[in-house]
């Protein structure tokens, strides 16, 4: 979701560095993974569904439209951008405000 939500906040074209520390997100958009996995009507190469393909959907959809190199750095270690990330994340996560995930209400329960 930070992925979307900061790449939401790109009003126009623009070439940036995405520094994330989900190896996950960072090696589905560098690998390919997910650009494969949406060729391949969201098969992964295991030949099961990928996950959360709102998600991806949104992120390869906002990701066409800029130049951006990824970056994974270590989570919980030493860098002071990370850290403040994840304090604004658990105090969003707090909050009263959340958004609903409009996707996973629709997938049903599971």
């Amino acid at each position: 979701m930070a992925v979307i939500k900061g790449l939401e906040g790109l009003k126009k074209p623009c070439r940036i560095n995405l520094y994330s520390d989900s190896q996950y997100i960072v090696k589905a958009m560098t690998l390919g993974w997910a650009k494969n996995w949406q060729k391949n009507n969201w098969l992964r190469s295991s030949k099961k569904p990928a996950k959360n393909i709102d998600l991806w959907q949104k992120v390869l959809s906002l990701a066409q439209k800029h130049q951006i190199n990824w970056f994974w750095l270590k989570g919980h270690g030493d860098n002071p951008d990370n850290k403040r990330c994840d304090r604004l994340a658990v105090l969003a996560s707090n909050g009263d405000s959340l958004p609903e995930d409009e996707g996973f209400k629709q997938s049903g329960p599971f």
